[in-house]
C-alpha cells in the first residue's frame, strides 16, 4: 500500500501541505487548474529551517494587465515572514486580525494572503464546483469547505449555509486547499496519515479578541478529525484551521510513523524561524503494510449485583448512544457468593467520562473504573448492500466487509437480522440467504450489484 505520512509535531497549515506535498514529488504543473480559474498564482522556492532545506510556496495575486504570472522567481532570501498574530501560516481562521505592512515584494508581486473578498460557504462551493476539477478531487476540496462551514456555524452559532467565511473564503485560501487536493491527486497514494498535530500555543489576536490557540475553529475541525493534537511546543499557531480541515478530509490518525519502505521525503516551511528546532511538515512516501488499523482506547468496567435482565439488554443502545465503541456484559459472582454481572466497555478515550456517566446512570452503580489499555488494532469496515433475486423478487440483505490498511478483504459477514427477513419469506435456510449474499461481495455470483454505504 503506497502511503502518505506526515509528521505533525510542527503542525501544519495550507502553505506548508503544499510545500511539503511539491518537496516529495508531486508535479508543480498538477497545480494549473487553479491558476487558470483564480488570479492568483503559486510561488516556489526555498528555505532553510535551523538546519533542514525545505521549500516554500506562497500564493501570489496576478497581475490584472495580462502580464506574467509571479511564481517561480529565483530569490535568494527566505520568505518567513513571522506575523504576530498567527504563527505559522498564510491560511488563517475566519477572525484573524491581519493587519500586514509587508504584502508586496521587493518585484511587485503581492501576496494573496489578507486580500480578495470574504465569501458565504455557499459562494465558495460554487467556485470550487466551476474549477472542471477530476471529480476525486473537487469531492476531497468540498468536503474539507464543509468541514471548515460547519466549524464556523458551530462557533458562530449560525446555520452552515448563512456562514460568512472571511480568511478561508478569500483566494489564497481556496488555492490552498484545492491545489493539496491536486498534488495529493497527482502523488496517486493509497493512504494518508498523520502523526498527533501539535497545535502552539499562547494566544492569538482576532477580530473578536484575543483566543487562547488552539483557535476556535482549529478546535471544532479537530472534534470530527481522526487524528489527535497536542499543545506546544513553542508559544505560536502551528496548526491553523485551513490546514486542520484538509487533513480531517484526507488523513487517519497514527501515534507514531507507520513502517514504509521508503520512497522519497519532503519539507515544507513554516513561516516562523524557532532557535531550538526547524518549522517544517516532513512528509515521506513509501510502500506500508496491510496492518490492521490502530485506534486509541480506554476501558470502562463496573460490578453489578442487582441488575435486571431487562436493563441488561438495553445497555448495548444506550451506552452506544454516548460513544461507546463496544459493550460487553460477562456473570460474575459477587461477595458473599451472591450472582452479578461484570460491564466492561470500550470507549475513545475523549468520550471515557461522558460513557461513563451514563453507565452510572443507567445502572445506579456507584464507580466505573478505567483501564488504560492504550489502543487495539482494528479492521476498517463497510457495509454493501446486495440484492439477491429470489422466485422473481428482488431482496435486499447488507453484508459487513472487513479489510485491512491495504485494503485487502479478511471477512465478509452477512447481516443475521437482514438475512432471516428473507429467510421468512422465501422458506431458504438463513443460512442459505447469508451464503447468497456473502457470495455476491466475494465476487461469486449473484443478481444485482452490491451498493456501498459507511457503517
Amino acid at each position: 500500500m503506497r502511503t502518505l505520512a506526515f509528521d505533525g509535531r510542527m503542525g501544519a497549515s495550507g502553505d506548508m501541505l503544499l510545500a511539503a506535498l511539491l518537496d516529495v514529488g508531486a508535479d508543480r504543473g498538477a497545480l494549473a487548474p487553479v491558476e487558470a480559474a483564480l488570479d492568483v498564482a503559486y510561488r516556489t522556492d526555498r528555505a532553510t529551517k535551523h538546519g533542514i532545506d525545505a521549500a516554500t510556496v506562497e500564493v501570489m495575486l496576478t497581475d490584472h494587465d495580462g502580464s506574467d504570472h509571479p511564481h517561480d522567481h529565483d530569490h535568494s532570501h527566505d520568505h518567513d515572514h513571522p506575523h504576530d498574530h498567527d504563527g505559522d501560516s498564510t491560511d488563517h481562521g475566519h477572525d484573524h486580525d491581519h493587519s500586514h505592512g509587508h504584502d508586496h515584494e521587493s518585484d511587485g508581486a503581492v501576496r494573496a494572503e489578507g486580500h480578495g473578498p470574504a465569501r458565504s460557504y455557499g459562494e465558495v462551493i460554487d467556485i470550487v464546483e466551476g474549477m472542471d476539477l477530476p471529480a476525486s478531487v473537487e469531492r476531497t476540496a468540498l468536503g474539507a469547505f464543509e468541514r471548515l462551514g460547519e466549524a464556523e456555524a458551530a462557533v458562530h452559532g449560525t446555520d452552515l449555509d448563512a456562514t460568512q467565511f472571511h480568511e478561508v473564503g478569500a483566494d489564497d485560501a481556496i488555492a490552498d486547499v484545492v491545489g493539496v487536493c491536486l498534488l495529493l491527486a497527482d502523488l496517486d497514494v493509497d493512504r494518508v496519515v498523520t502523526t498527533p498535530l501539535s497545535t502552539g500555543g499562547g494566544e492569538a489576536s482576532m477580530a473578536h479578541g484575543d483566543y487562547p490557540i488552539p483557535s476556535p475553529a482549529t478546535a471544532e475541525v479537530a472534534t470530527g478529525a481522526d487524528w489527535a493534537i497536542r499543545g506546544g511546543p513553542v508559544a505560536a499557531e502551528l496548526l491553523t484551521p485551513t490546514g486542520a480541515a484538509i487533513l480531517a478530509e484526507v488523513a487517519d490518525g497514527v501515534d507514531d510513523l507507520p513502517a514504509l519502505r521508503v520512497e522519497s521525503t519532503g519539507y515544507g516551511a513554516g513561516g516562523y524561524d524557532f532557535p531550538d528546532r526547524p518549522n517544517v511538515l516532513r512528509a515521506l512516501v513509501g510502500d506500508g503494510g496491510g496492518d490492521l488499523r490502530r485506534e486509541e482506547i480506554t476501558v470502562l468496567e463496573t460490578n453489578l449485583d442487582d441488575a435486571s435482565p431487562e436493563l441488561l439488554g438495553g445497555l448495548q443502545e444506550t451506552l452506544a448512544d454516548a460513544g461507546a465503541r463496544d459493550v460487553s456484559i460477562l456473570p460474575a459472582t459477587m461477595k458473599k457468593s451472591r450472582p452479578g454481572h461484570l460491564v466492561k466497555v470500550i470507549a475513545r478515550p475523549e468520550d471515557a467520562a461522558r460513557v461513563a456517566r451514563r453507565l452510572a446512570e443507567e445502572t445506579g452503580t456507584l464507580g466505573v473504573r478505567e483501564h488504560g489499555a492504550g489502543h487495539r488494532w482494528v479492521a476498517d469496515r463497510r457495509i454493501e448492500t446486495v440484492y439477491l433475486t429470489l422466485d422473481g423478487r428482488e431482496h435486499e440483505v447488507r453484508v459487513k466487509v472487513a479489510s485491512d490498511a491495504a485494503g485487502e478483504t479478511y471477512d465478509v459477514s452477512a447481516e443475521f437480522d437482514d438475512a432471516l427477513a428473507v429467510a421468512r419469506e422465501t422458506d431458504l435456510p438463513v443460512r442459505e440467504v447469508m451464503r447468497r449474499a456473502e457470495a455476491i461481495v466475494h465476487g461469486a455470483g449473484g443478481d444485482a450489484a452490491a451498493d456501498d454505504e459507511p457503517e
